[in-house]
């Protein structure tokens, strides 16, 4: 999410290229588009409980060098099998406990209703604090066979110094992990069962340090390659647009799950499934493409 002191910068920063911009959907210390350089499975950590019995364990990365945690952008870019996975941002930060009291609404279920009204598989990303204020959307979530939920961090900070205004976990590896698990820990807590072992950076962005932090609790971080642009966009359309633009085979699309903002995002959504499905598209889940893409190697 982009903090609100740079709400007036949002309509104009989102409509910049991915590689321009973290808040949005940049990607820093990997390239959006770029292949991952390891598919093997990474080993399960305590953070990342393994599947019950008989269930298969989703697909993850190997770390890469250096033991750093994997970093994944996009699927095969396959033509004659056109996938594209929708991922949704469900951002609360361990601060805004107050604005929530007061009314402001970070969730947004009517998002929801329409993906499973169109019957579109997406990827929640969530943070441990939003699992806590929505326990009962969490919960449902994470029992609908049509989504899955990843790790979007307990607290919303950045790991990295500097991140678009967002509060910092001030470079300490240790904080960045503890603030995985506890996103894990909280997610679990809402009844969702079976979090999935990928992470999303707040903001999107990671370095060296970051990267290193994560890996030893087996996750997979999960970037994108399109931009959705709906960060306090108040034009569905221009939202729209800038998704179909962007999309190839393989895509990794981020969008918001908040509705204060990102308040355009359902009707967005209403324009793009139609028109990818026309196009050849097949939606899919995260955990689809990084199978697929694993598959390649």
């Amino acid at each position: 999410m982009i903090p609100r002191r740079l709400r007036h910068l949002a309509p104009a920063l989102c409509l910049l290229p991915a590689t321009a911009l973290a808040a949005c959907g940049t990607v820093t210390g990997a390239h959006p588009g770029s292949r991952p350089s390891a598919t093997a499975p990474s080993t399960a950590t305590p953070s990342v409980r393994p599947s019950a019995p008989g269930t298969p364990r989703p697909p993850t990365l190997a770390p890469g060098p250096g033991g750093l945690a994997p970093v994944f952008s996009h699927g095969p870019r396959d033509a004659a099998h056109k996938t594209v996975a929708l991922t949704f941002d469900a951002d609360m930060t361990a601060d805004e406990g107050p604005r929530a009291a007061a009314g402001e609404r970070f969730d947004n279920p009517a998002l929801l209703d329409t993906l499973r009204t169109l019957k579109v598989p997406a990827t929640v990303f969530m943070t441990g604090r939003w699992a806590e204020e929505y326990p009962d959307e969490a919960r449902a979530i994470g029992r609908d066979p049509l989504f899955e939920i990843a790790n979007h961090s307990y607290s919303h900070y950045s790991f990295t110094g500097d991140c678009y205004g967002l509060p910092t976990l001030d470079g300490d590896t240790d904080r960045m992990r503890t603030d995985v698990e506890r996103a894990f820990t909280a997610i679990r807590a809402a009844g969702v069962p079976r979090p999935m072992p990928y992470f999303r950076f707040p903001g999107g962005c990671h370095d060296r340090r970051s990267l290193r932090a994560v890996s030893a609790l087996g996750v997979t971080a999960v970037q994108w390659d399109v931009v959705g642009g709906d960060a306090f966009a108040t034009d569905a359309g221009a939202v729209a647009r800038q998704v179909l633009d962007g999309v190839r085979p393989g895509s990794v699309v981020v969008l918001h799950c908040t509705r204060s903002a990102a308040p355009v995002t359902e009707r967005a959504v209403r324009q793009v499934v139609p028109e990818l499905r026309e196009r050849g598209y097949r939606f899919v889940r995260v955990s689809e493409l990084i199978g697929a893409s694993a598959g390649r190697h």
